[in-house]
């Protein structure tokens, strides 16, 4: 068995370190110097963002790249569930009205896919 005594932390017999505060003067530098390395440059950032919104008109987004022209798989996954709904009523499919977006999505793919399209449109 071991001693109890051997379990105690062997800081115990010793006081205590203080601890000295750091100088007003110092603490007041290292909270400038996290304004100027935190918020500024993310200020900056955020206003150079604002400043390219103001041009554009829609949609924020960037303008789709070919692949999203091309791949319906990528036009049906940014279609919310109504656009989903009325691409069903103009393929024909029986039943979309029930369906949920995961399996209207796929029986959309398996349709589109089945039938040649022009570039550029589902």
């Amino acid at each position: 068995m071991r001693d109890p005594a051997e379990d105690q932390e062997p800081d115990q017999d010793q006081p205590r370190r203080q601890l000295h505060p750091l100088p007003k003067g110092l603490v007041e530098l290292y909270g400038l110097l996290a304004v100027l390395f935190v918020l500024v440059p993310e200020w900056m950032a955020g206003g150079a963002l604002k400043g390219f919104r103001e041009g554009r008109e829609g949609s924020e987004l960037p303008l789709p790249s070919m692949a999203w022209q091309r791949l319906p798989e990528l036009q049906l996954a940014t279609m919310g569930l109504a656009q989903l709904r009325l691409m069903a009523r103009r393929e024909r499919l029986c039943g979309y009205t029930v369906m949920g977006r995961q399996r209207l999505t796929n029986r959309l793919m398996r349709r589109l896919s089945g039938r040649r399209r022009r570039p550029g449109t589902l």
